[in-house]
C-alpha cells in the first residue's frame, strides 16, 4: 500500500470510527470491548490491509465482526471457566519461613558445586532424570545405550554424594 494509500485509508477509518465502535458496542454489548476491538480493526488495517480500497467499509465491518466475535467467545470461556472451578482456585502459597530459605538456599549452592564434579554426560543424565525422561531418551541424549544409563547414573550419584559429604567435613 502506497503512503496516499494509507492515508486515505486511515482518514476513512477516523470518519467511520464513531459507526463502528456502535456497531460493535451492540454486538458484543459492553462499550468497553468494542472501544478495544475498533482499536484492534485499526491495528490491523495498518498491518494488512485491504487490497481493494473501494471495500474498505466492509472490510472493515468483516473485520471488526470477527475480532468481536473472537472476544464475545473467549469472555464466554472465560466465565464457564470460573464458573466450574470457583472452589479450586488455587490458594497462594505462603511465604517460606526465612531460615528455610537460607537451609535451602545453601544445599542449591552447595548441590550445584558437587554437581561440577560430574562429567558432561553424567550431568546430563541425571538432570533428564529429574525432569522425568526414560533411560532411552537419556541414552540417546548423552550418545550411549540404554544398558549403560543406570550405571552412568549411579557413578554420578555416588560422585555427588562424595563431594557433598567432603563439603560438610
Amino acid at each position: 500500500m502506497s503512503p496516499f494509500e494509507a492515508t486515505r485509508a486511515a482518514f476513512a477509518f477516523a470518519r467511520m470510527r464513531g459507526e463502528l465502535v456502535r456497531y460493535v458496542t451492540n454486538y458484543t454489548g459492553n462499550p468497553d470491548a468494542a472501544e478495544d476491538v475498533v482499536q484492534e480493526v485499526y491495528l490491523r488495517l495498518h498491518e494488512k490491509p485491504p487490497a481493494d480500497l473501494s471495500r474498505l467499509r466492509s472490510w472493515l465491518y468483516a473485520v471488526a465482526t470477527n475480532v468481536a466475535r473472537d472476544d464475545v467467545r473467549t469472555a464466554r470461556r472465560r466465565a464457564d471457566i470460573l464458573r466450574r472451578e470457583v472452589n479450586q482456585v488455587p490458594l497462594p502459597t505462603p511465604a517460606p519461613d526465612p531460615a528455610v530459605a537460607v537451609e535451602r538456599a545453601d544445599l542449591r549452592g552447595r548441590l550445584r558445586v558437587a554437581m561440577e564434579v560430574l562429567t558432561a554426560r553424567e550431568r546430563t543424565a541425571l538432570l533428564m532424570r529429574e525432569e522425568g525422561f526414560r533411560h532411552r531418551e537419556i541414552a540417546e541424549a548423552v550418545g550411549t545405550t540404554t544398558k549403560t544409563i543406570g550405571t552412568l547414573m549411579a557413578r554420578a550419584l555416588e560422585k555427588v554424594h562424595r563431594q557433598l559429604n567432603k563439603e560438610e567435613a
